[in-house]
């Protein structure tokens, strides 16, 4: 039997259980891909430039090269002594009394510390007249500007994006080591569950929560292994769960405690070691976690819109936990209220919003509907208006906080 941690019937709070989950997960193994594989892959260790960028001075503008010193004012005129183009395979030199065509991307002549662009310099056919005092250092990038050998480029649990990509091709990587996507297991029970697209009869509905964690797991970043659905049943929940290979197990419904929610004991049987299985928060208070063995497993609400809430909250950070990143949960934004709402109860709540910018100002406005069955407004949102226990009721105009839905990947 597993162990069933000493909460008894008490909930715990949003961020205890967060803590909880993350604290229990360990990240995946490690391994190394080519670049092109890279973008949304998390760097498992600190990556330094192989070289150094630009590797010498290079100009900033189309113009000629010129030493400062023979430019001292306008009307100045040189010989030209050749030019200076990107590709070079090696630095030229520029004597004195003399400039140099140079252009952009070019590397600057040994010798030349200032640059005029080709605005400023007019030709007299075989000489270049300068209608400006050339100023030392002028339109001259720097060796090393951009990074140097050795510099780190990339932090160890970085999400990677295309920027990350270009500056590690650019310091001369051609691979990285990232944590392989962590595999996600995601099963729905119910015996009131059918797959869409199948035939419905009396009494029964189509499985929402699956398809949805399976795209969102995808979307942040693992790896969705769908095990379908099961009854109510411990022999069809065991079955499931045979020959499971994954870094997490995802359940939907089951896991309260009435006759007909057999999750928990179903688990328990398997050796599952209990760490909560409440939590003071609406929608989504039946929230399960544990571990079989080494594997974490999260159990949501089998009500889809508590699903998806509790999901934002604690999914999330748990795939981040796994893959090596950051998992300290959404990120809250103030946000003014456009219409009064009442207070809150004994649990934080979350709920069903609109925000909009007004002349820079972000404005929030709950939906009047926030039904927990109601996943027609939840797609309807893009926020999430957060109110803690015990909230007084609070005013138009009043600053609260939201959670963006719309700048979360996927959902």
């Amino acid at each position: 039997m597993g162990i069933e941690k000493p909460f008894g019937k008490s909930a715990i709070t949003v961020d205890e259980a967060r803590g909880m989950i993350t604290s229990a997960i360990r990240p995946v193994a490690v391994e190394t891909i080519g670049l092109q594989e890279a973008l949304g892959r998390v760097s498992a260790a600190a990556v330094k430039a192989l070289t150094t960028s630009p590797p010498f001075d290079v100009s900033a503008m189309d113009g000629y090269a010129v030493r400062a010193d023979d430019v001292p004012a306008s009307g100045i005129a040189l010989p030209l002594a050749g030019a200076s183009k990107a590709g070079l395979a090696a630095v030229p030199t520029l004597s004195h009394g003399t400039c140099m065509r140079i252009f952009t991307g070019a590397p600057v002549p040994a010798g030349a510390d200032a640059i005029v662009i080709q605005e400023d310099v007019e030709s007299d056919g075989e000489r270049i007249v300068f209608r400006t005092a050339a100023q030392r250092g002028l339109f001259i990038r720097k060796a090393g500007l951009n990074f140097a050998e050795g510099a780190e480029v990339v932090a160890a649990g970085r999400v990677l994006t295309a920027r990350d990509i270009g500056l590690l091709a650019a310091s001369g990587h051609d691979s990285i080591l990232v944590h392989r996507r962590p595999r996600v297991a995601v099963l729905s029970t119910g015996d009131e569950l059918v797959a869409s697209g199948t035939g419905i009869g009396p009494g029964r509905i189509f499985d929402a929560n699956r398809p949805a964690l399976l795209a969102l797991v995808r979307a942040w970043g693992g790896e969705a292994s769908d095990l379908g659905i099961a009854g109510d049943d411990d022999a069809a929940i065991t079955a499931a769960l045979q020959g499971l290979d994954a870094d997490l197990l995802l359940i939907t419904g089951g896991a309260s405690v009435g006759d007909h929610d057999r999750v928990r004991p179903t688990l328990q049987a398997l050796g599952l070691s209990f760490e909560f299985w409440k939590i003071r928060m609406r929608p989504g208070k039946p929230l399960m976690f544990g571990t079989l063995g080494d594997m974490p497993v999260l159990g949501l609400p089998g009500n889809s819109v508590s699903a998806l809430v509790c999901a934002v909250l604690f999914l999330e950070p748990a795939i981040g936990a796994l893959a090596g990143h950051d998992a300290s949960g959404p990120r809250f934004e103030n946000a003014r209220l456009v219409s009064p709402i009442g207070k809150t109860g004994e649990r934080d709540d979350y709920l069903r919003a609109t925000v909009s910018l007004d002349d820079g100002a972000l404005l929030v406005e709950a939906f009047s509907e926030q039904d927990s069955s109601m996943l027609a407004v939840l797609a309807s949102a893009n926020a999430l208006l957060f109110r803690p226990a015990g909230a007084a009721p609070a005013v138009a105009g009043e600053t609260v906080k939201v959670v963006r839905l719309d700048t979360l990947p996927g959902f």
